[in-house]
C-alpha cells in the first residue's frame, strides 16, 4: 500500500493525487484534511486542520526556520501528526507520497517509511526543503526533463522523475473551439482556488479594451466554479491563466493557447514556471496583469501562437509515469 498526502489548500494537490492512484496499480490510501473525493480508489484517513484558530497564538511556526508550519501546542496539529502515525504503525505503508508538506515527509521518515515528494519550482534551498528533498527515495516533478528546474543539486537531479504535466483531462481528445457566427472570439480567464491576485475591476477593464472579444470567467474574482471546466475550455480561443500546475495541466490537455500571468507564490514557485514556459516557447507569459489597453494584442498574439506546443508539457501519459514510478519505488522499498 502506498499513503498519499493531500494538501488542503486550493485543489490542484487533489485533483493530482486522483489523476496518479486512478493509474497506480498497488492501493492508494488518501490522508489529508479535504473530505475524500467520491472517484477515490481507495481508503481515506481524514485530518484535523492545523491552520484553524487564532493565529496570534500560533508561537514559532517553523521552528527557527527549520520547519515550514508547526505552530506551538496547536491540538490540530497534534491530532493530525498522530493520526498520521496511527496510520503508519497499523498499516505499513511501502511508501509515503508527500504534496506537499515538509512536516510529513519528515514524520513519515522519521517512522521508517520510505517517501516521495512531489517536487515544485521556484526557490526550494531554504532548510526545510532541503530537508525534505534530500531524505525523499524519489521527487516527483509534474513538467518536461526539457525543461528542467535550474540549479537543482546533482542528487536531486538523479532521483527525479520528471512525468510531464498531467491532469484529470488527459486522454480525452481536445475538441477545436467552434467558429463564431458574428466573428468574436472567445476568452476563458480560468483562475484557481488556492489565491486571487487579480481584481474584479481589472478584469472589467480588460473586458472593455477588447471588444472583438466575449469572455467568460471560471474562478477567480466574480467568477461562476465549474467540476468540470473541460467543455469551456475546448470552446475558448484562447485562455488567460495563473502558472498553477493544475491550471496550465488542463489547458495543456485542451491545446488551447493561452496568456499565462503569473501570481505571487511562496518560493516563487510560479515565477519559476513562467520562466519555464517562455524557455520552451509554450504560451504567451507576461509578469503581471497588463494594463487594459494591451490585452488587444496579448489575445492576438497568442492566438497566432496556437496551442499546439503544449504537447511538449503535456504529453498525455504523465499521471501514468507518476503512479509507475511510485509503484517502482515501492517495490523497492520493500524488497530492499
Amino acid at each position: 500500500m502506498i499513503g498519499y498526502y493531500v494538501h488542503h489548500q486550493g485543489n490542484g494537490h487533489l485533483h493530482r493525487a486522483r489523476s496518479i492512484a486512478a493509474h497506480c496499480p498497488l492501493t492508494v490510501a488518501g490522508l489529508s484534511s479535504l473530505p475524500a473525493p467520491d472517484d477515490w480508489p481507495g481508503p481515506w484517513v481524514r485530518l484535523p486542520r492545523d491552520d484553524d484558530g487564532d493565529p496570534a497564538t500560533f508561537g514559532d511556526m517553523t521552528a527557527g526556520g527549520r520547519l515550514h508550519w508547526a505552530p506551538v501546542l496547536h491540538a490540530g496539529l497534534r491530532g493530525r501528526m498522530a493520526r498520521i502515525a496511527e496510520w503508519i504503525a497499523a498499516t505499513s505503508p511501502a511508501l509515503l507520497v508527500s504534496d506537499v508538506s515538509v512536516e510529513v515527509a519528515l514524520l513519515a521518515r522519521l517512522l521508517g517509511t520510505p517517501t516521495a515528494v512531489v517536487a515544485m519550482r521556484g526557490e526550494r534551498t531554504d532548510t526545510p526543503h532541503r530537508t525534505a528533498y534530500d531524505l525523499a527515495e524519489l521527487l516527483l516533478a509534474p513538467w518536461p526533463s526539457t525543461l528542467p528546474e535550474p540549479g537543482w543539486p546533482g542528487h536531486w537531479r538523479a532521483k527525479t522523475v520528471h512525468t510531464g504535466a498531467f491532469s484529470r483531462f488527459d486522454g480525452r481528445s481536445p475538441a477545436p473551439a467552434d467558429a463564431a457566427v458574428d466573428g468574436t472570439r472567445r476568452v476563458l480567464l480560468l483562475m484557481g482556488s488556492g489565491g486571487r491576485d487579480i481584481s474584479a475591476a481589472e478584469v472589467t477593464a480588460a473586458r472593455d479594451a477588447t471588444p472583438g472579444w466575449q469572455w467568460a470567467t471560471l474562478g477567480g474574482p466574480d467568477g461562476r466554479w465549474s467540476a468540470d471546466p473541460w467543455p469551456a475550455l475546448c470552446a475558448a480561443d484562447v485562455v488567460v491563466t495563473h502558472a498553477g500546475q493544475n491550471a496550465l495541466a488542463e489547458c495543456a490537455a485542451a491545446r488551447r493557447p493561452a496568456v499565462v500571468v503569473p501570481q505571487e507564490r511562496p518560493f516563487g514557485e510560479q515565477a519559476a514556471t513562467g520562466r519555464a514556459l517562455t524557455r520552451g516557447r509554450l504560451a504567451v507569459v507576461t509578469p503581471r496583469w497588463p494594463d487594459a489597453h494591451d490585452w488587444a494584442a496579448l489575445l492576438e498574439q497568442a492566438h497566432a501562437h496556437g496551442g499546439d506546443r503544449w504537447s511538449h508539457w503535456a504529453p498525455g501519459d504523465g499521471a501514468t509515469n507518476a503512479a509507475r514510478a511510485l509503484a517502482d519505488a515501492a517495490s523497492t522499498g520493500r524488497t530492499a
